[in-house]
C-alpha cells in the first residue's frame, strides 16, 4: 500500500512552474533560453514598500500576528476596497493569506462538500480545477473560445448552473487570456446569478490594475450589490505592486465565510509573514502613481507582441484587454512538420518545438483548458520579447 494519499492522484503539477523550471535547467546547461512562462512582473518592488519592511524588522515587528491578518493591514484593505471598488467591508469581513492562491484554496476547503460543483470558465488559471478537486468538489468547465473574446456568455453560465452548483470562479482580467469584462458584460453575468441564490461568486481580481485602452475595472459585488452577501472578492499585492515573493493575498466577504477561512488557515500556515504584512500596508496606503507608469510599459509590450506574433505563419493572436499575457492560437501550425521530421499534432508539440529549436519557453494552451493555444507572459524586457518573437516567427517559417 502506498504512503501517498489517493487525493493527490486528482491533481497535476503546475504546468507554468514546470515550463519555468525546464527553462532554468536549459539555461544552466548553457542554452540560450528566453523564458516567457512566468506570471510575475519583471519590475522590482517599489522602494517605499521595501523600506516599510526594513522598518518593521528594525522595530521588532517579527512575532506571530493574528492568524488572518494584522489590524493595520485589514484596515488598509477595507480602505482599498471602498476607495477603488465602492465596496464597504469591516475588518471582521477581511481575511489575509499567504498569497491569493491560499485565500482561494482556503475558501474552497471551507465550503465544498463532496460533489459540489464549481463553474470554471475556460481558459482558466491552472490551479482552479486542482484546488476544487482537492476539496472534493467537481469542476464544471465552460468553454469560452476566442470568438467570444475568451469571455463567459450569460446563456452558457445559465446552462452550466445546476442544483449542485456552489461557486462560480470569475477571473478578470484573466490569466491566461488577458480578457477583461466591461461593466455591461459583467452586469449580464450578475443578472443570471441573481436568479440563482444558491450560487456564490469567487472573484480573482489579482490583475485589477493591469487594464488597457481606457477600460474600467469592475468586480461582481460592485456591479450588482445584491450579490454582496454571497461574493468573496479576492485580490492581492503580487501583480500590481510587483510583490510576488512577499506572498500576501486578501479577500472581503461575509463574516461567516471569513471566519471559516480563518479556521482552515489556523491549522495550516497560521499568519502570513509579519514583515510582508507591514510592507503590504505601505503598498495599499502609499503612492499609487507608479502603477499607471508600469501599466503603460506593459501596454507597449502587449502591442509589440501581438503585432509580431500575427506576422508568424500559422499564428493568430487576439489583443487582450488586460493582465500581462497573450493567448495566441497555433491552430495554423497543427499538421505541419518540423525540420527534423516531427509532425506538430498538438499545442504541446508546438511549445516543445519552440523550446527545443529556438530556446523560447511558453506554456501550452491545453494546460489552461483551451487548445490549440499557447500562453506568453510579456512581463519581461522589450528586448527579450522582440528577440523571442523573432525566434517564434523563424520557427513557424521553418515548418512545412
Amino acid at each position: 500500500m502506498s504512503i501517498i494519499a489517493s487525493r493527490l492522484s486528482r491533481i497535476k503539477p503546475s504546468p507554468t512552474i514546470a515550463v519555468t523550471n525546464k527553462a532554468r535547467e536549459l539555461k544552466a546547461a548553457g542554452r540560450d533560453v528566453i523564458g516567457l512562462g512566468a506570471g510575475e512582473p519583471d519590475f522590482d518592488t517599489p522602494d517605499n514598500i521595501k523600506a516599510a519592511a526594513i522598518k518593521a524588522i528594525e522595530a521588532g515587528d517579527t512575532k506571530y500576528t493574528a492568524v488572518d491578518g494584522t489590524p493595520a493591514l485589514k484596515k488598509a484593505i477595507c480602505a482599498k476596497f471602498e476607495r477603488e471598488n465602492g465596496l464597504k467591508y469591516t475588518p471582521e469581513q477581511i481575511t489575509v493569506g499567504v498569497g491569493g492562491k491560499q485565500v482561494l484554496y482556503n475558501a474552497l476547503m471551507a465550503t465544498l462538500n463532496q460533489g459540489d460543483e464549481v463553474i470554471i470558465p475556460a481558459p482558466y488559471w491552472v490551479s482552479y480545477p486542482d484546488m476544487v478537486e482537492l476539496a472534493e468538489g467537481t469542476p464544471v468547465f465552460v468553454s469560452c473560445p476566442a470568438e467570444q473574446g475568451f469571455k463567459l456568455q450569460p446563456a452558457d453560465l445559465e446552462k452550466a448552473i445546476t442544483p449542485k452548483t456552489k461557486w462560480l470562479i470569475l477571473n478578470s482580467p484573466s490569466n491566461p487570456s488577458g480578457a477583461a469584462y466591461t461593466r455591461a458584460e459583467m452586469k449580464a453575468l450578475t443578472d443570471v446569478l441573481v436568479k440563482h441564490p444558491h450560487v456564490w461568486v469567487m472573484t480573482d481580481d489579482m490583475y485589477e490594475h493591469l487594464l488597457y485602452d481606457g477600460l474600467e475595472f469592475v468586480t461582481p459585488a460592485q456591479v450588482e450589490p445584491s450579490l454582496y452577501d454571497r461574493t468573496l472578492t479576492v485580490n492581492g499585492v503580487s501583480k500590481s505592486y510587483a510583490m510576488t515573493g512577499w506572498r500576501i493575498g486578501y479577500a472581503g466577504g461575509p463574516k461567516e465565510l471569513i471566519k471559516a477561512i480563518g479556521v482552515i488557515q489556523s491549522q495550516s500556515t497560521s499568519n502570513p509573514t509579519s514583515i510582508a504584512q507591514a510592507a503590504a500596508v505601505e503598498a495599499l496606503n502609499g503612492p499609487q502613481d507608479f502603477i499607471k507608469e508600469r501599466g503603460e510599459a506593459f501596454r507597449q509590450r502587449r502591442d509589440l507582441v501581438v503585432s509580431m506574433l500575427n506576422q508568424a505563419n500559422g499564428i493568430s493572436c487576439p489583443k487582450p484587454e488586460g493582465a500581462f499575457y497573450v493567448y495566441p492560437s497555433c491552430a495554423g501550425t497543427i499538421g505541419k512538420t518540423t525540420p527534423d521530421g516531427k509532425v506538430i499534432e498538438t499545442d504541446e508539440d508546438f511549445v516543445t518545438y519552440l523550446l527545443e529549436s529556438e530556446g523560447v519557453a511558453v506554456v501550452q494552451g491545453s494546460a489552461f483548458g483551451l487548445a490549440p493555444h499557447f500562453r506568453i507572459s510579456y512581463a519581461t524586457s522589450t528586448e527579450a520579447l522582440e528577440e523571442a518573437c523573432k525566434r517564434i516567427q523563424r520557427a513557424c517559417g521553418n515548418l512545412r
